[in-house]
């Protein structure tokens, strides 16, 4: 493509980084109650009480998820479409050993997981591995959904702009 001829349409170039923004300010947001819900879910099904240590434990590993999470999604979502690796729901799951150490160091057992999560994601004994944007917090969905319709159009656009589609 030349200047004359831009890659994408401004006003859809626009819109997908306005999108892509929104999302990473979700999960921006979300990662710290996500870290709490998954701990706390285990160890109430486990009969594990919570006490202020603990407490402060989950809110650190909360901390910790937002602050090694959100910048890398930020990052992908910067990234030019043809060149992500991977996804933001793939740097989600990535976060996954946070809340897992806090769980183990409470002693919390490993819990019963599918065949499915267990080939998936083998070292997730805990069953954390979100499988949507919902999984991690409801009010992910929707900027999930609309992103990815935006980079969806926007990679049809492309490929259509070059006779591929």
């Amino acid at each position: 493509m030349t200047a004359d001829e831009p890659r994408d349409d401004p006003a859809d170039a626009a819109a997908l980084a306005r999108y892509a923004g929104a999302l990473a300010d979700a999960v921006e947001a979300a990662l710290p109650g996500w870290v709490d819900r998954s701990v706390r879910g285990v160890l109430a099904a486990q009969g594990i009480a919570v006490d202020a240590a603990l407490a402060a434990r989950i809110e650190e590993a909360g901390r910790q998820a937002r602050d090694e999470g959100a910048p890398r999604v930020r990052r992908l979502l910067a990234t030019d479409i043809d060149r992500q690796a991977g996804n933001p729901l793939g740097v989600l799951r990535s976060l996954v050993p946070v809340p897992t150490a806090v769980l183990r160091e409470a002693g919390a057992r490993p819990v019963a997981r599918d065949e499915f999560s267990e080939r998936s994601f083998p070292d997730d004994v805990y069953d954390l591995s979100p499988a949507n944007f919902a999984d991690v917090d409801p009010a992910l969905h929707e900027p999930g959904l609309v992103w990815g319709a935006a980079k969806a159009h926007v990679h049809l656009a492309r490929r259509r702009r070059e006779g591929l589609a």
